[in-house]
């Protein structure tokens, strides 16, 4: 597995080696020894899908606030989604940058998102699913969001957003 640093400290791409043959590839998704030695988690509690109808679907930027912040391992199984993450720590030197990356079910990329990340995807085919691995269980109360299109972060989307919900749409100003 080939583990790429971003910009964002401790927020990392991850690209599975492809050992092909005449049936097609074997890879591992995800190997505990490889990510500790990287400094990553390496329990998963929790499992979550998310498929998406139509090209253009937003949905972030979400996380959870402590004591259930959240760590993700998040890929694209159907379609392709450009991800995109956002530093909220507010100690960290790279605090309120955001990375993205395109994942798809081609390139079997997947983004690792540390604790104090916002964590959100734009949709950039028809029918394209997500699938998490999470460090916490989902705790409603703690759930927070910033708008994707809050001027403070100025994230640059690749296509225009057709479909997005209320709730992720009417997120106040980040920081207010």
């Amino acid at each position: 597995m080939k583990f790429i640093e971003s910009k964002l400290k401790g927020a990392f791409i991850i690209e599975p080696d492809l050992l092909r043959d005449d049936r097609g590839f074997f890879a591992r998704s995800w190997c505990r020894r490889e990510g500790e030695a990287h400094g990553l988690y390496p329990d998963w509690l929790q499992c979550n899908i998310s498929f998406n109808e139509k090209k253009g679907t937003l949905r972030g930027m979400h996380w959870q606030a402590a004591p259930c912040d959240e760590i993700k391992l998040v890929r694209c199984s159907r379609g392709a989604v450009y991800d995109v993450i956002i530093d909220l720590r507010s100690d960290s030197s790279t605090f309120m940058q955001w990375v993205g990356a395109e994942l798809s079910a081609d390139n079997y990329r997947m983004m690792y998102v540390p604790k104090g990340f916002a964590h959100g995807f734009l949709t950039l085919q028809d029918r394209s699913e997500v699938f998490y691995q999470m460090s916490e269980f989902y705790a409603p109360e703690l759930a927070r969001g910033a708008r994707w299109n809050d001027p403070a972060f100025a994230i640059e989307w690749p296509i225009e957003v057709g479909v997005i919900t209320e709730k992720d749409r009417s997120y106040s100003d980040f920081g207010r």
